[in-house]
């Protein structure tokens, strides 16, 4: 008689008793219902055995590492490799907020690879994975500029003078990343009297939206010191730069046209970022009190140049107290360039140019 081991005790065996004589049966033919159940199991077995073959050839399936989420769920795919296409498309949990980063135990994981029979998951030591939400961001500079466009079309005003101080700490609308176009402001309301503005900051058909509110600020372009000038020192182009500043609060007489302020000089001690105001800069002194000056007098085929001497001191265009030296004669002339005057009719501002050049444009 034979005998087999136990699988649960080993010391002990038990004894198989022989099998008995039966007699033979007549089988009978497999009907069609037989056929079609059987057929259906064995397609049950393959679609099985398609799912679960990464897990016993191939590459083994393995946890991957911190990973960046860019729907509402997490597949199988998404955490683990390895898996196939099919097993890798489900889903098993869902992802963090946009923009947030959560995380996943690894034994959650492998729970649910185990649930779905798909066999063992290296993990490389990982305890948890890190899992970040993908989100597009729009911040202040797209709101600003959504809300302009709509106060140009909706209230008419000039958005190249516009600013709008947004309220509360640098709004941010969070949207999925497949969230593609221009952020628009709808059903904005603008109060002129107070300048406050609200408007609905929307991505597609209100997809993604963020309610805004914020001050509109009137802007303009002034003439700043980028460093600090002594009284009587020349200003040049390096020293002046354009700056946006609200209008409210700037000095009306506030310059800012560069090109003549080139060349000019500082009437007084002028700090660094200074606005620079109409009377802060003149022209350059081109004729000195005491100074030998020449003497012009020109007319229509007629140039006269006699030898002079300033009474007073004068920048282009001022007119003067000079005397003749040879008459000592006292005339007012005009000054036209560095220790030059002019008597006669001519233009003083064309002789001016001529004999300055490009100093002061």
């Amino acid at each position: 008689m034979p005998v087999l081991a136990d699988p649960f005790d080993p010391d002990q065996t038990v004894a198989m008793p022989p099998l008995a004589d039966r007699p033979h049966r007549r089988v009978a033919p497999l009907g069609a219902a037989v056929l079609g159940r059987l057929t259906a199991t064995l397609i049950t077995l393959a679609a099985i055995g398609y799912l679960t073959l990464p897990a016993f050839a191939g590459e083994p399936l393995r946890l991957r590492g911190d990973v960046t989420a860019r729907g509402d769920v997490l597949t199988l795919g998404d955490l683990v490799e390895g898996a196939a296409a099919e097993a890798a498309a489900r889903p098993l949990f869902r992802a963090p907020a946009l923009g947030a980063t959560g995380t996943i135990q690894s034994r959650r994981i492998l729970e649910a690879v185990a649930g779905l029979g798909l066999g063992p998951v290296e993990t490389g030591g990982r305890v948890q994975i890190a899992v970040q939400r993908a989100a597009r961001r729009v911040g202040a500079a797209e709101i600003e500029a959504a809300l302009k466009r709509a106060l140009e079309s909706g209230q008419g005003l000039d958005p190249r003078v516009l600013s709008i101080r947004l309220d509360g700490e640098a709004p941010v609308l969070l949207a999925p990343v497949d969230l593609n176009g221009a952020a628009a402001a709808l059903d904005v309301v603008y109060e002129p009297r107070s300048r406050r503005v609200t408007g609905l900051i929307s991505l597609g058909e209100r997809q993604a939206s963020l309610r805004v509110s914020g001050l509109v600020v009137e802007m303009r372009e002034v003439a700043v010191l980028t460093r600090a000038v002594k009284s009587g020192e020349p200003i040049t182009a390096a020293d002046v730069a354009l700056e946006r500043r609200p209008r409210e609060g700037s000095p009306p007489d506030a310059q800012a046209n560069l090109a003549a302020l080139a060349g000019e000089v500082a009437q007084r001690a002028l700090g660094a970022g200074a606005v620079l105001r109409t009377g802060d800069t003149a022209p350059p002194e081109l004729v000195a009190r005491g100074e030998a000056v020449s003497i012009v007098y020109e007319t229509p085929g007629v140039s006269l140049t006699m030898r002079g001497q300033a009474n007073e001191a004068g920048r282009l265009g001022a007119t003067v107290s000079v005397v003749n030296v040879a008459s000592k004669k006292v005339l007012q002339a005009v000054v036209v360039g560095p220790a030059r005057v002019s008597v006669g009719p001519a233009a003083p501002q064309r002789q001016a140019s001529a004999a300055f050049g490009p100093a002061i444009r």
